[in-house]
C-alpha cells in the first residue's frame, strides 16, 4: 500500500491488480533492462515512467479499448501511445516478449480467426444469389 499525506489527511492508495498486472519488482528485473538498452534518450527525461507505460500497453492489449479511453492513472493517453509507437518502430516489444518467453516468464497464446469461423445473422450475408448490377437508366 502507498500512503500519501496531503493537507494533514492520510489517504491510502492501493495499486489495482487489474490496472497494474505486473509488479514493479518483476518489471525492474526482467523488462526494464531491455527497454533501457533499446532506447537512446535525447533531451529531457520522460514524464511517465517505463513501468506505467508498460502496464498501460498490457491494459490496452488485454481489454481492447481505444487509446483515448485509457484510464488517467497511466498518464496522458497520447504520450503513452507515442511511447508505444516509438518502441514498436524499434521492435522493443518483440524483444521484451522474446526475452520473457526465453526465460519462461511469459507465454503467448495466439488465436487466428477469419470470417469463415463466425456465424452471422441471415441478413448479414448479402443478397441471395450474389449481387446483381443495376442497369443505368438514361433520361435522354
Amino acid at each position: 500500500m502507498l500512503y500519501f499525506v496531503r493537507s494533514n489527511k492520510m489517504r491510502c492508495l492501493e495499486m489495482d491488480k487489474r490496472l497494474f498486472s505486473i509488479d514493479i519488482k518483476t518489471f525492474n528485473t526482467w523488462v526494464l533492462p531491455i527497454i533501457e538498452q533499446s532506447y537512446i534518450w535525447k533531451g529531457r527525461p520522460p514524464i511517465i515512467s517505463h513501468y506505467k507505460v508498460f502496464c498501460a500497453i498490457l491494459y490496452i492489449l488485454r481489454t481492447g479499448i481505444p487509446w483515448r479511453d485509457l484510464p488517467k492513472c497511466y498518464g496522458n493517453w497520447h504520450s503513452v501511445f507515442m511511447r508505444f509507437q516509438r518502441g514498436n518502430e524499434r521492435a522493443i516489444w518483440w524483444k521484451v516478449l522474446a526475452h520473457l518467453q526465453k526465460q519462461k516468464k511469459a507465454t503467448m497464446n495466439v488465436v487466428i480467426c477469419d470470417s469463415s469461423t463466425f456465424k452471422y445473422h441471415r441478413h448479414g450475408g448479402g443478397q441471395k444469389g450474389g449481387s446483381n448490377p443495376r442497369e443505368e437508366v438514361s433520361l435522354a
